[in-house]
Parts: structure tokens; sequence; C-alpha cells
């Protein structure tokens, strides 16, 4: 299983800080038109600050964020988790449906 995953940001900016950060995960197992391929996409906002005030991240210039703070914001090992969790579901072990036996017959 070769999987690749695309990660995005953008960063919402007020008085050339940012505030907001929207982020992106895009996964895919194996290549497009293998039988093994899986896609699917996360998506993610970040407020500096959560629903009850609390600060989340240090609002600052786009400029001075790190690739590792940025990912540090990311639920990054969630992703992988659901995702190897699809993968598992729709392609390793997909579910079995019941088939009807219209031939049966009652034994006598």
């Amino acid at each position: 299983m070769a999987v690749t995953k695309t990660l995005s940001a953008v960063p919402f900016s007020k008085s050339s800080r940012v505030e907001r950060w929207d982020f992106t995960a895009k996964y895919e197992n194996d290549s497009e038109g293998d039988s093994t391929y899986y896609t699917t996409t996360f998506l993610e906002t970040v407020e500096s600050t959560d629903p009850q005030g609390n600060r989340v991240f240090t609002k600052k210039a786009k400029g001075s964020w790190t690739r590792s703070e940025i990912e540090a914001l990311m639920p990054i090992s969630h992703w992988d988790t659901i995702f190897a969790s699809q993968v598992d579901a729709v392609i390793s072990n997909p579910a079995t449906t019941s088939k009807p036996d219209t031939g049966f017959t009652i034994p006598s």
C-alpha cells in the first residue's frame, strides 16, 4: 500500500497576523486505476482561539510560521488513522453482503 498524502494550509490574516488556518489533506492509496486505489480529503479550520476563548496559537505574520508549527496544528495522526481504517473497510476487508439462493428447496 503506497499512500500519498498532500497537505495544504491557507492562512487568514488580519493586521498582517494569521488569525485562522484552513487545512486540507488529500490521501491517495496506490495509483488511480489500480484495484486498490482509494482517495479521500480531510478539511479542518483552526482559529487562534477556541470557542471558550482559550488561545490555540499565537497570532503572527504568515512568513514567520515554520512547517513544523503549521503541521502541529493539523490533526495529521487522526487523519492517518481514519484513512487507514477507510482503506481497510473499502479495499482490504470490504463488507460482504448475503446473496439469495433462489434454487433452494425445503427438505422433505
